[in-house]
Protein backbone atom coordinates (compact mmCIF):
# COMPACT_ATOMS: atom_id res chain seq x y z
CA UNK A 1 0.00 0.00 0.00
CA UNK A 2 1.43 3.38 -0.95
CA UNK A 3 1.33 6.17 1.61
CA UNK A 4 -1.43 8.77 1.29
CA UNK A 5 0.19 12.10 0.48
CA UNK A 6 -2.31 14.22 2.45
CA UNK A 7 -1.15 12.83 5.82
CA UNK A 8 1.61 13.53 8.31
CA UNK A 9 3.26 10.65 10.13
CA UNK A 10 4.71 10.06 13.60
CA UNK A 11 7.77 7.88 14.14
CA UNK A 12 5.54 5.79 16.45
CA UNK A 13 3.46 4.89 13.31
CA UNK A 14 0.36 7.04 13.78
CA UNK A 15 -0.93 9.26 10.99
CA UNK A 16 -2.66 12.64 11.17
CA UNK A 17 -4.94 14.26 8.58
CA UNK A 18 -5.36 17.95 9.35
CA UNK A 19 -8.67 19.65 8.60
CA UNK A 20 -8.40 23.28 9.68
CA UNK A 21 -8.25 23.41 13.48
CA UNK A 22 -8.96 19.69 13.89
CA UNK A 23 -7.29 16.47 12.81
CA UNK A 24 -8.17 12.81 12.33
CA UNK A 25 -5.74 10.21 13.71
CA UNK A 26 -5.17 6.53 13.04
CA UNK A 27 -2.36 4.01 12.75
CA UNK A 28 -0.40 3.42 9.58
CA UNK A 29 -0.67 0.46 7.28
CA UNK A 30 2.81 -0.55 8.48
CA UNK A 31 1.61 -0.54 12.11
CA UNK A 32 -1.53 -2.57 11.43
CA UNK A 33 0.53 -5.06 9.39
CA UNK A 34 2.97 -5.49 12.30
CA UNK A 35 0.08 -6.02 14.74
CA UNK A 36 -1.74 -8.45 12.40
CA UNK A 37 -5.41 -9.11 13.26
CA UNK A 38 -6.76 -6.29 15.45
CA UNK A 39 -9.36 -7.65 17.87
CA UNK A 40 -10.00 -4.64 20.14
CA UNK A 41 -9.49 -0.87 20.11
CA UNK A 42 -9.65 1.02 23.39
CA UNK A 43 -11.03 4.39 22.33
CA UNK A 44 -9.96 7.49 24.27
CA UNK A 45 -12.65 9.31 26.28
CA UNK A 46 -14.14 12.40 24.65
CA UNK A 47 -12.70 15.59 26.11
CA UNK A 48 -9.32 14.03 26.91
CA UNK A 49 -6.55 16.63 26.64
CA UNK A 50 -3.34 15.19 25.27
CA UNK A 51 0.17 16.36 24.47
CA UNK A 52 2.03 15.37 21.32
CA UNK A 53 3.68 12.02 21.88
CA UNK A 54 1.48 11.13 24.87
CA UNK A 55 -0.05 7.65 25.07
CA UNK A 56 -3.79 8.00 24.47
CA UNK A 57 -5.26 4.55 23.81
CA UNK A 58 -4.47 0.90 23.09
CA UNK A 59 -4.97 -1.38 20.10
CA UNK A 60 -5.00 -5.12 20.81
CA UNK A 61 -4.31 -7.79 18.23
CA UNK A 62 -4.03 -11.55 18.36
CA UNK A 63 -0.26 -10.97 18.70
CA UNK A 64 0.09 -8.09 21.18
CA UNK A 65 -1.32 -4.95 22.73
CA UNK A 66 0.17 -1.73 21.42
CA UNK A 67 0.01 1.76 22.87
CA UNK A 68 -1.21 4.48 20.53
CA UNK A 69 0.33 7.93 20.91
CA UNK A 70 -1.20 11.24 19.91
CA UNK A 71 0.81 12.78 17.07
CA UNK A 72 -0.26 16.28 18.14
CA UNK A 73 -1.44 18.23 21.17
CA UNK A 74 -5.17 18.79 21.50
CA UNK A 75 -8.50 17.61 22.87
CA UNK A 76 -10.35 14.48 21.73
CA UNK A 77 -13.57 15.63 20.02
CA UNK A 78 -14.68 12.38 18.35
CA UNK A 79 -13.93 8.66 18.40
CA UNK A 80 -14.65 6.02 15.78
CA UNK A 81 -17.44 4.04 17.45
CA UNK A 82 -17.52 1.67 14.45
CA UNK A 83 -14.28 0.15 15.80
CA UNK A 84 -16.15 -1.15 18.85
CA UNK A 85 -18.23 -3.42 16.62
CA UNK A 86 -15.57 -4.03 13.94
CA UNK A 87 -12.00 -3.43 15.17
CA UNK A 88 -10.69 -5.12 11.99
CA UNK A 89 -11.42 -1.84 10.14
CA UNK A 90 -7.96 -0.81 11.40
CA UNK A 91 -6.56 -3.68 9.31
CA UNK A 92 -8.75 -3.41 6.23
CA UNK A 93 -8.88 0.39 5.85
CA UNK A 94 -6.21 2.00 8.07
CA UNK A 95 -6.30 5.38 6.28
CA UNK A 96 -10.08 5.56 5.88
CA UNK A 97 -12.79 3.87 7.94
CA UNK A 98 -10.16 2.58 10.38
CA UNK A 99 -9.44 6.02 11.86
CA UNK A 100 -9.36 6.01 15.69
CA UNK A 101 -10.02 9.53 17.02
CA UNK A 102 -10.27 13.20 16.11
CA UNK A 103 -8.53 16.05 17.88
CA UNK A 104 -9.29 19.73 18.19
CA UNK A 105 -5.70 20.87 17.75
CA UNK A 106 -4.11 23.04 20.41
CA UNK A 107 -3.85 26.68 19.37
CA UNK A 108 -0.80 27.06 17.19
CA UNK A 109 -0.99 23.34 16.36
CA UNK A 110 2.75 22.70 16.01
CA UNK A 111 3.05 19.69 13.71
CA UNK A 112 6.74 20.19 12.93
CA UNK A 113 7.68 16.95 14.71
CA UNK A 114 5.71 14.90 12.19
CA UNK A 115 7.13 13.41 9.01
CA UNK A 116 6.10 13.92 5.41
CA UNK A 117 5.09 10.82 3.44
CA UNK A 118 8.56 10.69 1.84
CA UNK A 119 10.34 11.01 5.20
CA UNK A 120 8.11 8.35 6.77
CA UNK A 121 8.72 5.99 3.83
CA UNK A 122 12.46 6.49 4.33
CA UNK A 123 12.08 5.66 8.03
CA UNK A 124 10.39 2.37 7.10
CA UNK A 125 13.36 1.43 4.90
CA UNK A 126 15.71 1.28 7.93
Amino acid sequence: MSLPTDLLYATSHEWLRRDGASATVGITDHAQHELTDVVYVELPPLGTKVDAGQQICVVESVKAASDIYSPAAGTVIAVNEALSADPALVNTDPYGNGWIFKLELEAGGDLSGLKSPADYAALLQH
